[in-house]
């Protein structure tokens, strides 16, 4: 083995520029935040996991709630594109079903700390986009597909955004509860939501009432 120079010098450290020091903000900041939280995760705390000082973080991002913005809306627009295309790409209502319940547990399986950021509450959160915000948003893709369908089977079609609601919103709650279950396999798992669901869309009432209020009557 050669000696080792005594005068060599060390290399010298590659300096970031301004574009790589902020994804690698985001990636340490992503991480603490689906670990802690917004409101336990700190300035400092960021700041020492990406070895940099605390006024680089306000440099780039003004603070905490900034370089949060970023994170969520960054899965928000991972997450609602995937839905996006999934769902864009029509067919029977029930395969929509289908395909939306599998690519949302996809998503967790996935991307697991983007999703424990994008279900946390956080006064920050309620402004950048929340998660029932997503669901709204994909709602609104499937009221269309839910409308055709009621019209075909002689229901209300102004029902369906409501319905498009219930839908989407008991597939992201399915969704929570197995990001920590992980019991049974995904697949497994869409199969029930489509049998719950679409079992339950397939035998709608024109006009359903309470069974309590017609006992009452």
């Amino acid at each position: 083995m050669g000696r080792v120079n005594a005068h060599e010098k060390p290399a010298p450290r590659v300096r970031m520029t301004g574009s790589q020091r902020r994804e690698q903000l985001v990636t340490v900041s992503r991480a603490l935040f689906a670990s802690k939280g917004f409101d336990g995760t700190s300035v400092e705390e960021i700041a020492s996991s990406a070895k940099v000082s605390k006024p680089v973080v306000y440099e780039h991002f003004g603070g905490k709630e900034g370089i949060y913005a970023v994170v969520v809306d960054r899965e928000v627009q991972k997450l609602l594109g995937m839905l996006t295309d999934q769902l864009g790409s029509g067919g029977h209502p029930k395969l929509v079903v289908e395909r939306a319940a599998l690519t949302l547990l996809d998503y967790i399986e996935e991307n697991t700390d983007g999703f424990r950021i994008l279900v946390r509450d956080s006064p920050v959160a309620q402004a950048t986009g929340t998660f029932s915000s997503l669901i709204g948003d994909v709602a609104s893709q499937v009221e269309h597909l839910l409308a055709e369908q009621f019209r075909l089977r002689r229901l209300d079609p102004a029902a369906a955004p409501m319905y498009a609601q219930m839908l989407v919103g008991l597939i992201a709650l399915t969704g929570q509860w197995w990001l920590e279950a992980r019991q049974p396999d995904k697949t497994e798992v869409a199969a029930h939501i489509v049998n719950l669901t679409w079992n339950g869309l397939s035998g709608l009432e024109k006009s359903p009432t309470l069974t309590t209020l017609e006992r009452r009557r």
